[in-house]
């Protein structure tokens, strides 16, 4: 089984209460099982109140440290303007990511 990390981001106290990025957390780990990816329970990030719009946020962190360490094949993500609002961050970190033998999978 391949393992993958599940991230998820919310920036504003509206999507938080509306409990959007445990939607995302289900949504995605479900897709985890259809696609056969493995997610240990600490590798589902959430960076709850942080804005898109920059790329130091605590969960993001620990992606880019497993992906360098080579820990893991792929992350899970809802939309790509959860890595990023900015297209040139998204394609940053995916580039940063391939480059480590990761890949970033869309749900």
């Amino acid at each position: 089984m391949k393992l993958a990390a599940i991230y998820t981001r919310v920036s504003s106290e509206q999507q938080k209460e509306a409990q959007t990025i445990e939607s995302q957390v289900s949504n995605l780990l479900e897709f985890a099982e259809l696609k056969h990816y493995q997610v240990p329970p600490e590798w589902v990030f959430r960076d709850e109140g942080y804005s898109g719009s920059i790329l130091e946020r605590p969960g993001l962190d620990k992606i880019r440290d497993l992906a360098a360490e080579q820990q893991l094949e792929a992350v899970l993500i809802y939309a790509p303007d959860r890595l990023s609002r900015n297209y040139a961050y998204q394609m940053i970190l995916i580039e940063e990511l391939n480059n480590r033998w990761c890949t970033i999978i869309i749900w």
